[in-house]
């Protein structure tokens, strides 16, 4: 009989795609989501749906019921503005709702668990690009510290109680169903911007870079990590993995870029710079290769054309 996975925030912009690579790959998949930011709509014919918030009993209760063998955790509060502005209630969703979700994991059964990290928060500032997975960590927000701190509980239930833990540190992870609201979604709000004939805003030079990675192919990369034989822990960085292109592209090349997919309809307008800004980003993936075979397929290019045509269908 297929094995059960648990997908929490199926119903949101990464994890639907995750849940759909599951099923694909023959997976019974179950989609667990409170909907506060994922549509009911992105959640996958085939996947079962129960809406519920991963701190809730009901929450802990179908992990410790469901019979399920892998829990893909891509639920989170992943605003960096809002972690600052109020890192309790970051800490509440990021920390405390995973911890609740292991304690009914170990108590299910579940054997391993598969943990959507960020490899453009835990780096710290750095001219040694791409990060490999043994890079200083040093988040500059209460966000990127919940994803670290968050990949510290998971080695130490690896440790403490045998379970298999993986953590995929995205790089700017961009694709269909990316909301064009809210600060992490910068390819969406462009392409949603030109859709209506407004300009790209630019904040700075436009120099500053990140790695943008195609949302199929980091739903493919979780796929891949659940079957991965995880080694024994002797650092933190041995249970994770970087899901990346390893390229710098800066906000000028990727605005450009989708002025091209768009027509040419649009202008750019540069506003002040941001101060804490992050100015270059970008994550090594050759681990990922050598352990699983995972590479990164769509070229930007593909992908920005993908995202805009779906961009441009909604919108219709």
């Amino acid at each position: 009989m297929a094995e059960r996975v648990l997908v929490t925030g199926g119903a949101g912009f990464i994890g639907s795609h995750v849940a759909e690579h599951y099923l694909r790959a023959g997976y019974r998949v179950t989609v667990l989501d409170d909907l506060s930011s994922g549509r009911r709509e992105n959640v996958p014919a085939g996947a079962e749906f129960v809406e519920a918030d991963v701190r809730s009993e009901d929450a802990r209760a179908l992990l410790a019921e469901g019979g399920f063998a892998v829990l893909n955790h891509h639920a989170a509060q992943m605003d960096v503005r809002v972690s600052v502005a109020d890192p309790v209630l970051d800490a509440d969703q990021n920390i405390m709702g995973l911890l609740n979700l292991l304690v009914g994991a170990r108590a299910g059964g579940v054997r391993r668990v598969v943990f959507a990290s960020s490899g453009g928060v835990v780096y710290g500032e750095s001219e040694d690009l791409p990060h490999r997975e043994t890079a200083p960590k040093l988040p500059v927000s209460p966000y990127g510290v919940s994803k670290l701190a968050s990949e510290y509980y998971l080695a130490v239930h690896a440790m403490l109680h045998g379970l298999e833990t993986v953590s995929l540190r995205y790089a700017n992870v961009y694709g269909p169903r990316q909301s064009p609201h809210g600060e992490a979604g910068v390819v969406a709000i462009f392409g949603s911007r030109l859709l209506k004939g407004e300009s790209l805003t630019v904040f700075g030079d436009g120099e500053q870079t990140r790695d943008y990675v195609f949302v199929g192919d980091v739903a493919a990369a979780n796929v891949a990590a659940t079957t991965w034989p995880v080694p024994s822990v002797q650092s933190l960085d041995d249970l994770a993995l970087n899901v990346g292109t390893g390229e710098e592209t800066s906000v000028n090349t990727l605005a450009r870029t989708l002025l091209e997919v768009a027509g040419g309809r649009g202008e750019i307008d540069h506003a002040p710079a941001r101060p804490g800004e992050l100015q270059r980003s970008a994550v090594a993936w050759d681990k990922a290769r050598d352990h699983f075979g995972w590479r990164p397929a769509v070229t930007l290019a593909e992908g920005l054309k993908q995202t805009f045509d779906w961009l441009a269908e909604v919108a219709a």
